[in-house]
C-alpha cells in the first residue's frame, strides 16, 4: 500500500486522538441535506442537460442557418460552449473554498461545479448515491430540452424557442438558490499560481486526470454528430430528433445505478468499468450499426454506460483529494477535460471531411481514446492502492 493513499484520499480527515469537527461528522441524510440534493439537481439539468443537447443543434445549424458552413466548422458553436462551462472552473472553484456557493450561485455562473461540491458536505457512505441522483438532472434535462427545442423551433422558431428555455431554467435556478448551502469550512487563503500546479504533484489525481481528457475527447464525438449520422444512414429526420433524448433517458439509469455501485465497490472501480465499456460499445456496435434498429440500441446503450461515467466525475475528485482543496481539484479535473470537449468536434469534424463523409474513422478514434482514458484511470487505481487490482476504492 502506497503512504501516498491516504494523503490522496482525504478519507481520514480526523488524525488519531484528534476531536472530529462537524464536517468530519456527515449526516448522509436528512431534510437539509437531500434539500442540497434537490437544488444542486437543478443546477445539473439546467447545466449539463442544456450541454447533452448539443446533437439537436448540430443537426438543425447543418441544415438550416449555417448549412454553407462544413461539419467541423459548426461544431465549433458547441465545443466552445461546453469549454467556456468547463475553462475558468479552477478559478472560480478557489472562489468557493474562500466564500463558499452562496454569491456564486446567485451570480449563475459555472453552477454544477459548486452544487456538486455541496453535497460533499453532507454524505460520506452514500456519497456516490447522491451524486447519482444529482447526476440525473442532466439526464432530464438532456430529455426535455432536446424535445422541447425540437418541437418549439417548428410552431414558433428558433428566437421564441430559445426565449421559452431560458424562462424554464430561470425558474429551476430560482430554486437552486434556495435550497443549495455548504457545510465545508471556508479556506481564505490568499490566491497562488503555484497552488494550481500541487494537485498535479498526486500522481493518482494526474493520471485520472489525463485520462479523463482522453475519454472526454472521444466520447464527446457520438454526443455531437450521432444524430448527423444516423440521418446520413436514412434515419428519419424526425425520429434522429429523438436520439439526443434517447442517450439521455437511458443515462438516468446509468447515473442512479453507477452511484449505488460506487458506494459498494468504490467509484474507481465503477468509473474504469464503465469507461471501458464505452470503448468497446463505439467499436463494436456504432461502427457497424447500419440501420434505425442497431443504431438506437447504441444510444440507449452509450447513454446507460456515459450517464454512469458523468455521475461518478464528483466522487471520484472527492476519493482522492482533501476535502478542504475540493473546490481547486473539482475545478482543474474538469478544466483540464474541457479542451478536450473543445477541439473533439472539429477535429472529429476534420476527419469526416478528409474521408471523404465516412464515419469509420472518426468512430474509431472516438473508441480508442475512451479505452485510453479508461486505462489512465486503472493506472490511478493501481497506483494508490498498491498495484492490487481487486481492492475496493
Amino acid at each position: 500500500m502506497h503512504p501516498e493513499k491516504d494523503t490522496e484520499s482525504g478519507q481520514s480527515l480526523a488524525g488519531a486522538g484528534t476531536r472530529p469537527t462537524s464536517i468530519d461528522i456527515r449526516p448522509d441524510g436528512g431534510l437539509e441535506a437531500w434539500m442540497v440534493v434537490a437544488g444542486a439537481w437543478g443546477s445539473s439539468f439546467c447545466s449539463w442537460g442544456w450541454i447533452n443537447s448539443v446533437g439537436v443543434f448540430q443537426e438543425y445549424y447543418e441544415k438550416n442557418i449555417l448549412k454553407e458552413y462544413s461539419p467541423g466548422t459548426v461544431s465549433w458553436i458547441l465545443c466552445l460552449e461546453a469549454f467556456f462551462v468547463l475553462a475558468l472552473t479552477p478559478l472560480i472553484g478557489k472562489l468557493f473554498d474562500r466564500y463558499g456557493p452562496r454569491w456564486l450561485l446567485l451570480v449563475g455562473t459555472f453552477l454544477h461545479v459548486f452544487a456538486l461540491n455541496c453535497v460533499v458536505g453532507y454524505f460520506d457512505k452514500r456519497r456516490s448515491t447522491a451524486f447519482g441522483i444529482v447526476a440525473t438532472g442532466s439526464s432530464t434535462g438532456g430529455v426535455i430540452f432536446p424535445i422541447m427545442i425540437s418541437r418549439l423551433i417548428d410552431n414558433i422558431g428558433f428566437p421564441w424557442a430559445m426565449r421559452a428555455t431560458a424562462l424554464l431554467i430561470l425558474v429551476v435556478l430560482a430554486t437552486t438558490n434556495l435550497t443549495v448551502k455548504s457545510r465545508i469550512p471556508l479556506n481564505p487563503s490568499p490566491f497562488s499560481a503555484k497552488e494550481y500546479f500541487i494537485p498535479f504533484k498526486r500522481i493518482a489525481f494526474s493520471l485520472t486526470s489525463f485520462g479523463n481528457i482522453l475519454f472526454a475527447f472521444g466520447s464527446f464525438v457520438p454526443m455531437t454528430y450521432l444524430v448527423v449520422q444516423a440521418v446520413s444512414m436514412g434515419m428519419d429526420k424526425r425520429l434522429a430528433q429523438y436520439l439526443v433524448a434517447i442517450v439521455n433517458g437511458s443515462s438516468m439509469a446509468g447515473r442512479i445505478g453507477a452511484g449505488l455501485l460506487a458506494d459498494i465497490y468504490g467509484p474507481f472501480n465503477t468509473w474504469i468499468s464503465v469507461t471501458y465499456a464505452v470503448g468497446i460499445l463505439v467499436l463494436s456496435l456504432w461502427i457497424p450499426a447500419t440501420n434505425d434498429a442497431s443504431i438506437i440500441a447504441f444510444a440507449s446503450l452509450f447513454g446507460i454506460c456515459f450517464g454512469a461515467y458523468a455521475a461518478i466525475q464528483p466522487a471520484l475528485v472527492a476519493h482522492i483529494t482533501p476535502i478542504a482543496d475540493i473546490g481547486i481539484c473539482t475545478g482543474l479535473y474538469f478544466a483540464v477535460s474541457s479542451f478536450s470537449q473543445l477541439v473533439s468536434g472539429p477535429i472529429a469534424g476534420h476527419t469526416l471531411e478528409t474521408s471523404g463523409g465516412s464515419y469509420l474513422e472518426m468512430k474509431i478514434m472516438s473508441g480508442f481514446l475512451c479505452l485510453a482514458g479508461a486505462t489512465f484511470a486503472l493506472g490511478a487505481k493501481l497506483h494508490a492502492t498498491g498495484y492490487k487490482p481487486m481492492a475496493k476504492f
